[in-house]
């Protein structure tokens, strides 16, 4: 199954959900994953880069874009709990002096991918569900103590790739959940005649949808970082193959120059010897 279909899937799950929801006799609140927690301020960043350098500035690139989009959204860097994805981010987000929580590396095959999401979303789990005698990170120790440090949201930043050379950075909202898309999911048309229905329990299974949309999410997120990191490798090496070109022109025209500049030194030589030799003695 590709990852379309399997996020269609995950989609239609979670519109039969919503629309039974609608319907219910007992309204079911969403709130705890569709509206951030308020007081705390505390934002997961993941960051999604390369382990592997000859990639041009793709690191450099969504390090600055990252950094720009957190600071206009007014999010400090105390507030920030970042794990990098690919070790070549960390010397750049060390410049820019913001501290990293957790790092991981990037799988080397789409084999890997699973295992590599699997410990992202521990990772959010344990953001978001912090117990009150864990420590937030290190940076935060000095901040005024908080009862329950949860999330107000958890936002991806990784390259696009949008041809086989180049990308653009995006920025991605994970948590919580977007209230109007749920609010379209809910209203799309259902496209059967069979109605669904439930065996289990609502909040559990919307839990266990809401994990998988988070699964294809960060999935989604990986490909394409890793897509748009071997585009900027290729763009790399065409850019070097075109200055090596470039460079063996310079050479190969020095090297004209010079032979030529021989060859006409010779010439004279023979010249001046022949006009030499025929000129009259005294």
């Amino acid at each position: 199954m590709s990852l379309a279909d399997y996020n269609h899937t995950v989609e239609i799950g979670l519109q039969a959900l919503l629309r039974d929801r609608h319907f219910s006799e007992t309204p079911i609140d969403l709130l705890p994953l569709t509206s951030p927690h308020p007081n705390h301020g505390l934002v997961g960043v993941i960051l999604f880069g390369s382990d592997r350098g000859l990639c041009g500035q793709f690191n450099e690139q969504i390090v600055t874009y990252a950094l720009e989009q957190l600071n206009h959204r007014q999010i400090q860097p105390h507030q920030r709990l970042v794990a990098a994805v690919g070790a070549r981010l960390i010397p750049h987000l060390e410049t820019a002096k913001q501290p990293i929580q957790m790092q991981f590396s990037l799988p080397s095959s789409l084999a890997g991918i699973t295992r590599s999401i699997q410990d992202l979303l521990l990772t959010i789990e344990q953001w978001r569900f912090r117990q009150n005698s864990e420590p937030v990170t290190p940076i935060l120790d000095e901040m005024t103590e908080v009862p329950q440090p949860y999330l107000e949201q958890i936002l991806l930043f990784y390259n696009r790739s949008i041809s086989t050379t180049s990308y653009q950075p995006l920025t991605l909202q994970l948590l919580p959940l977007d209230r109007t898309w749920l609010h379209q999911l809910e209203q799309r048309p259902w496209k059967s005649s069979a109605l669904p229905t439930l065996s289990m329990n609502w909040e559990a299974l919307f839990s266990a949808f809401v994990q998988q949309y988070l699964f294809v999410t960060l999935y989604r997120a990986t490909v394409e970082s890793l897509a748009s990191e071997n585009a900027a490798r290729l763009s790399s090496m065409q850019a070097a193959e075109k200055n090596i070109e470039e460079r063996l022109t310079d050479l190969n025209a020095d090297y004209r120059s010079s032979r030529q500049n021989a060859i006409t030194g010779e010439l004279l030589d023979i010249v001046a010897g022949f006009e030499a030799l025929n000129r009259p003695r005294c």
